[in-house]
């Protein structure tokens, strides 16, 4: 792994896994990230030799801080109990310990989207806020992060509250992969967007939100058509901040 990495991050996602040594001084890759497309078939024994292939492809020293995002919410020593965009095998399983054998070292684990607030509070767009910040990533479904003066709220998994008049699961109405899927355009996808936002400005009063995922670097297609009061901001790391919040993550969890 290159000099200048701290870190590696690893972020599992519904369509691909994307892995990176980061530069924790920067927050930014160290190398160029390698991508693998989810397989079809996304269980446990699957993803985990693409994860090792990663870490085989970047010379990945033994010592070196391995964090993995994962979407799902992880509670340390405990078995996940819910998972949206992935294999179902993946239920009942402590990941955090599967992923430490499987790559035969110590890894951490922690929710994606955790993973991409954490990014955005410490490199990007939520630096330095004060108050309550709710970071989402817009993708195969909608993560949540929240951070409150700096310090995460873990595991919220707000992409799937119920929408008002029977719109039902959020991130199944508007996630970014439904407007892909129902060949949405922009504004009209930003309607859907303001019906879940508007619930989240209703129920946590927030003092921004931040927008993240892939189709973060289009925002200015749909961010100003979302019709809310709070502050609503595209992310800074963008695509990146999986990533880069989990290679930070497992600095934060050296003993």
């Amino acid at each position: 792994m290159i000099e200048t990495a701290q870190a590696f991050g690893v972020d599992i996602g519904g369509s691909g896994i994307k892995a990176a040594p980061v530069d924790l001084e920067k927050g930014d890759f160290a190398l160029p990230r390698l991508k693998i497309l989810t397989p079809d078939n996304s269980t446990p024994k699957a993803i985990a030799k693409i994860v090792r292939q990663q870490l085989e492809h970047f010379e990945v020293p033994e010592g070196a801080p391995v964090g993995i995002a994962f979407p799902a919410p992880i509670r340390p020593g405990k078995p996940i109990d819910f998972i949206a965009n992935l294999d179902k095998s993946w239920i009942g399983m402590d990941v955090t310990a599967f992923f430490s054998e499987a790559c035969g070292r110590p890894v951490t684990v922690v929710n994606d989207a955790d993973a991409a607030g954490l990014a955005e509070q410490q490199y990007g767009a939520a630096k330095g806020e004060d108050g309550l910040v709710i970071a989402t990533t817009l993708g195969t479904g909608i993560g949540t992060a929240l951070i409150y003066n700096g310090v995460l709220i873990p595991n919220t998994e707000l992409g799937h509250i119920e929408l008002a008049k029977g719109k039902g699961d959020a991130e199944k109405y508007a996630a970014s992969s439904v407007r892909d899927k129902k060949s949405l355009g922009y504004k009209k996808w930003a309607k859907r967007l303001t019906k879940y936002y508007g619930l989240m400005e209703k129920y946590f009063n927030p003092d921004l939100f931040v927008v993240g995922g892939g189709v973060s670097r289009m925002s200015e297609k749909f961010l100003p058509y979302i019709d809310v009061k709070t502050p609503i901001v595209p992310a800074k790391l963008r695509n990146q901040a999986g990533i880069v919040g989990a290679a930070y993550y497992a600095t934060t969890k050296l003993v």
